[in-house]
């Protein structure tokens, strides 16, 4: 797994590169810097805006005694897209309005919720345990499990 993600950071800036000559050739090298410039300024907006609407929904989350895990999903998947628009690059912004779409990010998320298992701490000093007892990953070798002693409720 860490090649391929080494051999994608080396891989990225050449793609980008084919991707800028391929576009400039097609409606020139003006409106290509423009289109450049001009996702840059949306993603630099769309953190601003996307990023201050995710941070009132964690808050209704948090005030009403929810785990704002599908938030804080989105808000991290936002934040990337936003952070992808703003790098100079035809590939990067492809992926970053694909993040944009929720069905997608719908998609990521459940993806990821399949091979997570939340556990959270209540006012107590207990905790909940996954829902289903019988959870094939409760027990699991790569599961960390705590003794009392390992931790103190806050």
């Amino acid at each position: 797994m860490a090649r391929f993600f080494v051999l994608s950071l080396l891989m990225l800036p050449i793609v980008e590169i084919a991707l800028f000559i391929k576009v400039g050739q097609s409606i020139g090298v003006m409106p290509t810097l423009a289109l450049v410039i001009l996702t840059a300024v949306l993603g630099s907006l769309l953190l601003r805006t996307q990023g201050l609407q995710i941070v009132g929904q964690l808050r209704n989350n948090m005030s009403s005694g929810q785990l704002p895990g599908r938030a804080i999903a989105d808000a991290m998947m936002i934040s990337l897209a936003a952070l992808l628009l703003i790098l100079p690059g035809f590939l990067t912004d492809g992926v970053a309005l694909a993040l944009l779409l929720s069905p997608v990010r719908s998609w990521i998320y459940a993806g990821l919720a399949s091979r997570l298992s939340v556990v959270g701490a209540s006012a107590s000093g207990g905790y909940r345990g996954p829902r289903q007892p019988d959870d094939p990953r409760v027990g699991a070798r790569d599961t960390i499990d705590l003794d009392e002693d390992d931790y103190r409720p806050q």
